[in-house]
């Protein structure tokens, strides 16, 4: 999982929402909540609508996250 949405869960909690209450704001369906919970992609629309919501930039919603080399 090269991405991680630990900003997003953080913007969350500093806006006092839960994962449900972003889902029914952005009609996001559960699928694609659970597919953050996990650290899965997520299609670019889902991030515009994300971005737009808030007022940010992707990288206040996602960061990168270096896999461990398997040397």
């Amino acid at each position: 999982m090269p991405f991680s949405y630990k900003p997003l869960w953080v913007l969350l909690a500093k806006n006092e929402m839960k994962k449900q209450d972003l889902r029914e704001a952005l009609g996001l369906g559960p699928s694609t909540i659970a597919k953050m919970g996990k650290g899965e992609n997520i299609s670019l629309e889902v991030l515009d609508k994300l971005c737009s919501h808030f007022g940010v930039q992707p990288n206040d919603i996602i960061e990168h996250v270096e896999e461990p080399s398997q040397d």
